[in-house]
């Protein structure tokens, strides 16, 4: 009889089973599509006109469309925001209400009309309904009292009719409510759900405000003209009803038929009364022009929603605010960032007043700030101060550098002109300023700034700006420290150019610090050729490891160049070097070398010095021999670069 083992084969099974059902799941997770989501996505956007920037490829994943947002998995989209895309007409129905897995759903700033399709409520997950700013119409959406998750609610800026319901308490998570500038009518319900936002400013309601809603400021209800009642004036301010144990009781029959009055009495009791009924009527008149005079000085432009108060309001004065939510006709234009390359981004300018701010510095142009918006994108927002170009103008000039593509130039992505604000919009550049990397604290735990780095700062800052004098025809007008920008990988790139023409013909004597030309100082007028100067200073920078009017070089109100040449004619060359770069082995020759660009760069005399690309072609030629020739060349002609181009003779001499 042979002996075997008997193998239990059952608990393998198991295991491969279930090793294979995981693979499945993430396979399955890997390669999820929002299918059904997608064919809805599609059907709403190919039925719907719309800018050309938003431009999805059916091709593509659902979920890496501009705008549109899916779960951790994949599986269904979260959100959709399309706020300013230019969207026209109707909502389709069968399309949106399709994603009925949505949690965030903003339509606001386009030219959306009709009603909302009753299959919104659909949407019985959503959380936040922002369709303000359009042109929507109809009775408030019955379908919308049924998405009893909502949190926020904002149909404000339409021409909704009708009365607010009462079923709008069916909302019971609701804690921002905006409904103004419509043309409701009729009584407010009395709301009982936790709001903390609440605004019906300038509808055509009346009445008395309920209770319930009488905690709010008396902007949430201005414009409603019949609307009365706390926070605003009394409904009855001259008649006020008595109180029940004010009353005065009625007089016995028998008491009244007991006395007869005489003539002298009844004549005397007339004249009271006459008397009583003109004074009446005269504090009746002056309550009544007092009340006229305060609703004058009251009708401003309608006051902004608390949804519109952002942390990142130092991006934007609150005058600028009324300018983004007034009532005017005007209203939907002046609300829009104008882009100047479609598809980059998809917000708009109340995005940026509702995005958290922080400040990254403060220059002789303006104010930047880091803004982060609600999606998740951030750029850097430039806040210009004393601007005196009007808005042709302004916007020609923006349309100008706009137009400016180079890896090292970084990119002019929107503007926005009003009265009180002109914002430009940049994208952002994470590793910061080279100001900032040269002159940040230098304790123990500090990264110095090798030469490799500082050597391919300044080959990337020299090509940007001789890409803007040579194919744009820009002048900078601003070169400094604080304007070269970096990426992660350390290439530099150049910011904040061309903006001297929004400022007037004259330069003020404030700007650009210890980076002006001489000329400069006498004409306030910057060339290319002052451009120039400002790089060679920034060159000097780069090497010394000092500030261009640091109080330390010595010497009170003395600059940067002056200095390095009084220590060079000493024939203390060594000493001028920042000590971060003496400590590395190898690298003396091209110091010198860079020396003797930056020296040439910064001469008094204009044309003596080399042009941008020029300059570009000696600091890449640095220990191959070809520094001295590429100075010899550009003494011969100092307008020509590398690659034979002259800038335009005008372009040379006339402010940017």
């Amino acid at each position: 009889m042979s002996m075997g083992v008997v193998f239990d084969a059952g608990p393998v099974m198991m295991m491969v089973i279930l090793v294979l059902f995981l693979l499945l799941t993430l396979s399955w997770r890997v390669n999820s599509e929002p299918t059904q989501d997608k064919e809805a996505l599609l059907a709403f956007i190919s039925r719907t006109p719309h800018a050309n920037r938003l431009q999805w490829n059916d091709s593509d994943s659902a979920c890496d469309w501009i705008g549109v947002q899916c779960d951790s998995s994949r599986s269904f989209v979260y959100s959709l925001r399309l706020p300013g895309v230019d969207l026209v007409g109707p909502i389709p129905p069968d399309t949106i209400g399709r994603l009925n897995r949505l949690r965030v759903l903003s339509l606001r700033s386009n030219g959306l009309s009709g009603e909302i399709p009753s299959d919104f409520s659909n949407l019985t997950l959503l959380r936040s309904l922002y369709l303000q700013d359009n042109k929507l119409s109809g009775e408030f959406p019955a379908t919308v009292t049924r998405l009893t998750r909502l949190a926020r609610l904002d149909l404000s800026f339409n021409n909704f009719t009708g009365s607010i319901p009462f079923s709008i308490n069916n909302l019971t998570r609701l804690s921002g409510l905006f409904l103004e500038n419509n043309r409701f009518s009729g009584n407010l319900p009395s709301i009982t759900t936790k709001l903390v936002s609440f605004n019906v400013s300038h509808n055509q309601l009346n009445g008395s405000i309920p209770e319930t809603l009488s905690k709010f400021p008396e902007a949430s209800f201005a414009g409603n003209l019949a609307l009365c009642g706390a926070p605003l004036q009394s409904c009855n301010p001259f008649f006020p009803a008595p109180a029940p144990s004010a009353v005065v009781p009625s007089i016995p029959v028998h008491v009244r038929k007991s006395k007869k009055l005489s003539t002298g009495a009844i004549v005397g009791i007339s004249v009271g009364c006459v008397l009583a009924f003109l004074l009446l009527l005269f504090l009746l008149l002056l309550c009544l022009r007092r009340r006229q005079r305060q609703q004058a000085s009251k009708t401003p432009k309608p006051v902004a929603t608390e949804t519109r108060a952002a942390p990142a309001a130092e991006a934007a004065t609150s005058s600028s605010k009324d300018d983004v939510t007034g009532g005017s006709a005007e209203a939907a234009e002046r609300s829009k960032l104008v882009f100047l390359e479609r598809g980059i981004y998809s917000f708009d300018l109340e995005d940026l007043l509702r995005a958290s701010a922080e400040v990254l510095g403060k220059g002789t142009v303006g104010t930047s700030y880091k803004a982060v918006l609600e999606e998740g994108t951030t750029v850097v927002v430039k806040r210009l101060k004393d601007v005196t170009a009007m808005k042709k103008e302004f916007e020609t000039q923006m349309e100008i550098l706009g137009k400016i593509k180079h890896q090292n130039v970084v990119p002019l992505r929107a503007f926005y002109f009003s009265k009180d604000e002109k914002l430009l919009v940049y994208d952002y550049m994470p590793a910061g300023s080279v100001a900032a990397l040269l002159h940040g604290s230098r304790g123990s735990g500090r990264t110095p700034l090798d030469w490799d780095n500082r050597i391919r700062i300044a080959k990337g800052a020299a090509r940007g700006l001789a890409h803007l004098h040579v194919s744009a025809n820009v002048v900078h007008g601003n070169i400094k420290s604080s304007n070269i920008l970096l990426r992660d990988d350390h290439e530099a790139c150049v910011s904040d150019f061309g903006l001297n023409p929004l400022f007037g013909s004259i330069l003020p004597s404030n700007r650009v610090g210890g980076y002006r030309a001489p000329e400069v100082v006498e004409t306030r007028k910057t060339t290319f050729q002052s451009d120039v100067y400002g790089f060679g200073v920034l060159l000097l920078e780069l090497l010394t490891g000092k500030a261009p009017n640091q109080a330390t070089l010595g010497e009170e109100g003395i600059d940067l160049p002056r200095w390095v040449q009084s220590v060079v004619r000493e024939e203390w060359t060594a000493e001028v070097f920042d000590a971060e770069l003496t400590r590395q082995h190898n690298v003396e020759e091209e110091m010198v070398q860079l020396l003797q660009i930056a020296m040439a760069c910064v001469s008094v005399v204009p044309d003596q010095r080399p042009a941008m690309p020029v300059v570009v072609c000696m600091i890449e030629d640095m220990n191959r021999g070809g520094t001295d020739e590429a100075l010899r060349r550009s003494s011969d002609d100092p307008s020509r670069g590398s690659d034979g181009q002259t800038p335009p003779p005008e372009a040379r001499t006339t402010t940017s």
